[in-house]
């Protein structure tokens, strides 16, 4: 395991952990999404948004 991938699943472990303590019923659907693209993100070494920009024409 790598330093990013300890960073990101710990970045997506606050998140979770955040979306926990405010209660599942008043958070925004929205915020689901950073916690689960950074899980899929330290799990499988590869970041969608990542992919997203490259696609979008960014270096």
């Amino acid at each position: 395991m790598t330093a990013i991938r300890m960073f990101l699943l710990v970045m997506s472990a606050l998140v979770a952990s955040g979306i926990y303590l405010s209660g599942y019923n008043s958070v925004h659907w929205l915020l689901y999404i950073p916690a689960i693209g950074l899980a899929f993100a330290g799990i499988t070494g590869t970041c969608p948004s990542i992919m997203l920009f490259k696609k979008l024409g960014f270096k």
